[in-house]
Order: structure tokens, then C-alpha cells, then sequence
């Protein structure tokens, strides 16, 4: 199976999610079943039924967390000594050449990506047209709404 790359700080938040999820809320959600079971009949009991709900969705975060660092590959992107072009990890700063408007990202893997940290994987196409780009490079994204174009305004290994 092939690696997925992972940012050194992206493993260490999923490993600390992870270990949450074995060690404290797994044991939590097994004290709220066995409180629930006491309380009778289990037909009709909505916070046995909800427990043994969070119970399932839990088990299967695990085993998706599990799965995640199994197949992922750290990219120590702050030692390979690349700052003056984009690489997978980099931090950069973008401009709309139609709006003016700045935007930052880093450049993470699937597993980590999230819009509201500002963070995009790296197979998505503004990324992939970032990776290798130099400061004050003008790129093209084929977006939805049709071709857009920015200006590379900021690189950063953070």
C-alpha cells in the first residue's frame, strides 16, 4: 500500500485524538451504557440507545484514526532546507489577481486538510498548482467558476 505523506504536527494531533478516543471517551461512553442499563428495561430507554449510538460512532472514528497513521509517511518539511519555493508543509500566501483579496494555506495531507484551519491537501488542484511554484510566481487554477490566477506573495515553513 502507498504512503500517504503527513505533516510531523498533523500525526501528533491524530495520535493525541486517538489516544483520547481509546483512553477517555471509550471508558466514558462504557460507564454512561452501564448506567443506563441499570436504569431497566432497555427497549425503551433513549440514553441506553444513544450511548450504545456515541459507542459505534466512536469505535469507528478509532478505527478510521487507526487506518489514517497506519498508511501515512511524516514529511519532516522543515529540515529539507526548501524556502524559497513551495513544497508539501509550506505555509503560503496567495492573491486573487481579480479581487485583491490574500489568502493562506498550508500545504497538508488528505487526513489533516480542513478549510476552517487553513489547511488544504495537497492533491487538490490550487495545491497542486502551488507545489514547486517560486515567490512572486503568477499561478492558474482551473476552479468551478472557471480560470482563476494568483500571485505566490509569501512563503513559509512554520
Amino acid at each position: 500500500m502507498e504512503k500517504r505523506p503527513i505533516t510531523p504536527e498533523g500525526q501528533k494531533k491524530l495520535r493525541a485524538e486517538l489516544d483520547q478516543l481509546k483512553n477517555v471517551k471509550r471508558q466514558d461512553i462504557i460507564d454512561a451504557i452501564s448506567e443506563a442499563r441499570a436504569h431497566g428495561d432497555l427497549k425503551e430507554n433513549a440514553e441506553y440507545h444513544a450511548a450504545r449510538e456515541e459507542q459505534g460512532l466512536n469505535e469507528a472514528r478509532i478505527r478510521e484514526l487507526e487506518e489514517v497513521l497506519s498508511v501515512s509517511q511524516v514529511v519532516e518539511y522543515k529540515t529539507m532546507g526548501v524556502e524559497d519555493r513551495v513544497i508539501f508543509g509550506s505555509t503560503v500566501t496567495i492573491k486573487d489577481l481579480d479581487s485583491e483579496t490574500l489568502k493562506t494555506y498550508q500545504i497538508v495531507g488528505d487526513a489533516e486538510a480542513s478549510i476552517e484551519n487553513n489547511t488544504i491537501s495537497f492533491t487538490t488542484p490550487i495545491a497542486r498548482s502551488l507545489i514547486k511554484k517560486e515567490l512572486g510566481e503568477y499561478v492558474e487554477v482551473e476552479t468551478p467558476g472557471g480560470i482563476k490566477e494568483y500571485e505566490i506573495t509569501a512563503i513559509k515553513l512554520v
